[in-house]
This record gives C-alpha cells, structure tokens and sequence, in this order.
C-alpha cells in the first residue's frame, strides 16, 4: 500500500481564504481524470475556474522519474500547479512498473484543498496494492476511500468506487459502499462525500447512502460519461452531502477533460445557531 500525506504549495490566496475568520461559500469539484490523458485541457479548465476543494480519481503520478510521465499524462504535481490549491494527499489503488522497468507509476484517489488538512485517513475496501500490476492477466487492485478533516470543520471523503460493466453492481459492490458508509455515519459534523462510485444512483448499494443527499440523483443527472470511451448515458459520479450541508448550486461541467464530465457544488456549512 502506498499512502501519500498532505503536502503544501505557496499560494496567498489560498492562505488569506483559509485564514479567514468567516468560512463562507465553498466549491467544491468531483473529476475522474482518466489517467490524465486529456494533458494541457485539464490544466486549462483548472485555470479557468476557482475552486476550493477538488476530489480527483484515477489521479497519476511517479516520484521518481516525473518528466518522462508529465510527457505523455497531466500529473497530480501539474494539477495541483494548475488549481493552485496548496494541500494535498493521495493514495494509490495500484502501481505499473514503466520506463526502465522498475520506475512506478502510481495511480489513485486524491484530495486538493485550500484549507489546511488537519487529519488524513484511508480505508482499504477491497484487493491488495500492487507495484506492478498486468493488466492483461486481469489482476485485481485495492479499492480506497479517502477521508480529511479540514481546519473550517468540514469532513470530505472521496472513493472511487468498485467496477463492474454493470452500474447497478453486485454484493461486493455494496460491501464495499456499506464500509464507506459506516466510516461516514462516525462523523458528527458537516460531510461532502465525492466519487466516480461506477453505480448509478438506483444501485443497491447507494441505499447504504441514503442517510446522505445524493445531488447526481436530485439534480437528475442523465449522465456523467462524454460518450469517448463508453458509449452509453450513465450518472456514475456523485456529489453526497449531509444534513450540516446547505447546496446552493450544482454543475455538470460538459469541457472536455476526461472520458467523464466533471461535477462542481457551491454549497456552505449550516451552521449550529441556524
């Protein structure tokens, strides 16, 4: 298992937002970013719009031979450059051995912030990490669920959640949501849960979710997919939020940056004297 904490970036917007007294409205951006293919487009839209928090999956990146990746695939460092977003964690769902054969490229979930991450926590939800996976063997992967407390009090988790061919998924499908969904419910306060969750929102295993607001459900969302890779209308990806989260305004951005579209919410905390 390869787990990344949280790094910072110098950025004085970001500190003067962070440091503020009032947390105000919030935006926050749901993107599977495809392994990074859509290179240059992705940091363009990035520029292009402000936001506050952004969940990423299928995020890659490798440490040690860096340029060699960034030539091919737009990487976490040159997302995080293009966002602007000084905090940062990730984890890796699997590793391929690439270039000279024992350089890993890491592939997984990520959290960019503007506000500082004050705890950082993954869970393992299904298969092994591997550094060095075959695809055309079918090896399986780990699934992880990411969770951060921000220093504004907001709790946000991101997953990227178990494939099969069929949105509506399997028992293992809902095993895993179900483990998501009981790590959620220990919070007490204000929750935004993101995802390419890979279900629909009339899976079984989005039931285990109900105590939160699916928006990609009470927005009616079609679908989530730019018809590249799967030619099909799927709403896969989701914005959730508690009853501590007010949504004041949710978009599906049709730019194309990925073999999905992305989804941003404006939304504020509610706050306890409400």
């Amino acid at each position: 298992m390869r787990v990344y904490f949280y790094y910072s970036t110098h950025s004085v917007k970001s500190q003067a937002k962070a440091e503020s007294d009032t947390i105000g409205t919030m935006k926050i951006l749901q993107m599977n970013v495809w392994t990074g293919r859509m290179k240059g487009a992705i940091e363009r839209f990035l520029r292009e719009h402000d936001f506050d928090i952004i969940c990423l999956q299928e995020a890659v990146w490798c440490d040690e031979q860096p340029a060699e990746l960034e030539y091919f695939c737009s990487s976490v460092r040159q997302i995080q450059e293009a966002c602007g977003l000084p905090y940062c964690t990730k984890v890796s769902n699997w590793g391929v051995k690439m270039f000279n054969g024992g350089t890993v490229m890491d592939q997984g979930n990520v959290i960019l912030s503007r506000f500082p991450i004050v705890k950082d926590e993954t869970k393992l939800l299904h298969g092994d990490y591997l550094d060095s996976m075959i695809f055309e063997q079918g090896d399986d992967h780990a699934y992880f669920a990411q969770k951060v407390h921000l220093n504004n009090g907001l709790t946000v988790v991101n997953y990227h959640g178990y494939w099969l061919p069929n949105p509506i998924g399997d028992e293992e499908t809902v095993r895993c949501m179900q483990q998501v969904a009981d790590w959620i419910k220990e919070e007490s306060g204000p929750v935004v849960m993101c995802g390419d969750l890979n279900v629909t929102a009339e899976s079984p295993a989005m039931r285990t979710l109900d105590f939160m607001t699916d928006l990609t459900a009470t927005n009616k969302v079609r679908t989530t997919l730019q018809n590249i890779k799967f030619i099909k209308d799927v709403a896969c990806d989701h914005i959730l939020i508690n009853d501590q989260i007010r949504a004041n305004n949710l978009v599906v951005h049709d730019d194309l940056v990925s073999d999905h579209k992305t989804m941003s919410l404006d939304f504020d905390i509610i706050s306890h004297d409400a």
